[in-house]
């Protein structure tokens, strides 16, 4: 089941997570008020696993696949609840948005704040620029967003020819 959705289907288990189940089941019948070093059962299992041979693992396999059936099954017929949107597709060649005009002061002013503050935390020193960028005149400003938006028209040219593709472009050749 989902964290934030107890309707949405349970997701499929490994072979390997089968097994597991069935080590920790078997251990709780061993020893039943034992606590159990998370660490170290891991590695038990992940050894007694390695060491199986093919046909062993084969009924966890077996499992494994009529889970993913049943995965499958139920996922066909999810309705995901509205308002909840998909997560956007990133493009790891796209270029990096380019810095804001106050982004732009706080990497002139940080170290400046830094060294006439010491001690500060990110969180006071970033109040601290956001104070400073507020009462600082349009004409101080300006150069800092005139170098903002040439980075922004820079982007924009650069990012025209390879839009962020959506999920179903990553896969077909252009």
């Amino acid at each position: 089941m989902g964290k934030l959705n107890p309707k949405k289907p349970r997701g499929k288990m490994s072979s390997y997570a089968y097994f597991v189940q069935t080590c920790r089941e078997e251990h709780k019948k061993k020893h039943p008020e034992a606590s159990v070093n998370f660490s170290e059962f891991s590695k038990k299992c992940s050894e007694r696993w390695k060491t199986m041979s093919p046909k062993e693992k084969g009924k966890f396999e077996d499992r494994a696949k009529l889970d993913k059936v049943r995965y499958e099954k139920e996922m066909r017929t999810y309705i995901p609840p509205k308002g909840q949107k998909k997560k956007r597709f990133k493009d790891p060649n796209a270029p990096k948005r380019p810095p804001s005009a106050f982004f732009l002061f706080c990497a002139d002013f940080r170290q400046k704040v830094k060294t006439d503050t010491p001690g500060l935390s990110i969180g006071d020193t970033a109040k601290k620029l956001g104070e400073m960028w507020n009462n600082s005149s349009p004409e101080d400003k300006q150069p800092y967003e005139k170098k903002a938006s040439k980075l922004k028209e820079k982007y924009d040219k650069v990012r025209e020819p390879n839009p962020t593709p959506t999920p179903w472009m990553g896969f077909i050749p252009m």
